[in-house]
């Protein structure tokens, strides 16, 4: 594996959903590549100091990475404040799915239009993201490989279903058109393991290409250094099961 200790990083502005202006952060490494890209689909808590630095380590790593403020609208631009537009967020019951498939189309499409991309897009988040993620992938083809960490709300009741949120992802399983590797914890409630076991069943069921890693010890959120919830050792083994599936999928043919 090569890494990058040189990159070039700057916010770019994408049109977003229904034409509306958002910005996007965006890494890459240096040299003329080609790279493969990735694009980042950040969580509930918002565009944060974790996505933004997630974003330049896919750099390190060899990817082109675009991580797209999905908040942009609610006042979260490059100046607002990442907590507190989260709460704004979340007190309106999110975003509308819909517009994020809008904005991550943008996200995908400035990423394929990039002169040193190899052609191959790959797409990862979690909670929310995670979520949000394995969403796009069933609705649009357009990415290669999808990384699902423990997207929280695939499984739905109908009770939950609502104007923001009018399908369950786990009933959009059949438009899955790329490979999934999906990463839980154990000891998570969104999803829990019963629900992982359904979205899993649900994948076989309908003969999608997938992978799935669960780890004791550890709950929602456990790649997040700056939480009581991080646990090191199962995040590293996870971390080495995205290089390695995006390495698989997103190597030029």
């Amino acid at each position: 594996m090569s890494f990058y200790r040189g990159m070039t990083c700057e916010n770019v502005t994408l049109k977003g959903d229904k034409g509306a202006p958002i910005t996007a952060y965006v890494a890459k490494p240096s040299g003329p590549g080609p790279f493969p890209g990735v694009v980042l689909i950040h969580h509930l808590p918002g565009w944060s100091e974790l996505y933004i630095e997630t974003t330049r380590r896919f750099a390190h790593h060899g990817y082109i990475a675009i991580c797209a403020n999905l908040y942009e609208r609610e006042g979260g631009g490059s100046d607002g404040n990442p907590d507190d537009v989260a709460a704004k967020v979340r007190a309106e019951g999110g975003i509308a799915d819909s517009q994020m498939v809008g904005d991550t189309a943008a996200a995908v499409a400035w990423m394929r239009a990039q002169p040193e991309s190899n052609g191959k897009v790959g797409l990862i988040g979690s909670c929310s993201g995670g979520r949000h993620a394995f969403i796009y992938a069933c609705q649009k083809h357009d990415v290669d490989a999808v990384v699902e960490q423990w997207g929280g709300g695939v499984v739905m009741a109908a009770s939950e279903l609502n104007e923001k949120k009018p399908v369950a992802p786990i009933d959009m399983t059949a438009g899955l058109a790329c490979p999934l590797l999906g990463i839980f914890g154990n000891d998570d409630r969104a999803p829990s393991p019963e629900q992982v076991n359904q979205h899993e069943a649900e994948l076989k069921k309908q003969g999608k290409n997938y992978e799935f890693h669960r780890y004791d010890g550890a709950g929602h959120g456990f790649f997040y250094w700056h939480r009581p919830l991080y646990r090191a050792e199962q995040c590293m083994d996870a971390w080495g099961k995205i290089w390695d599936f995006f390495g698989k999928h997103l190597a030029k043919k």
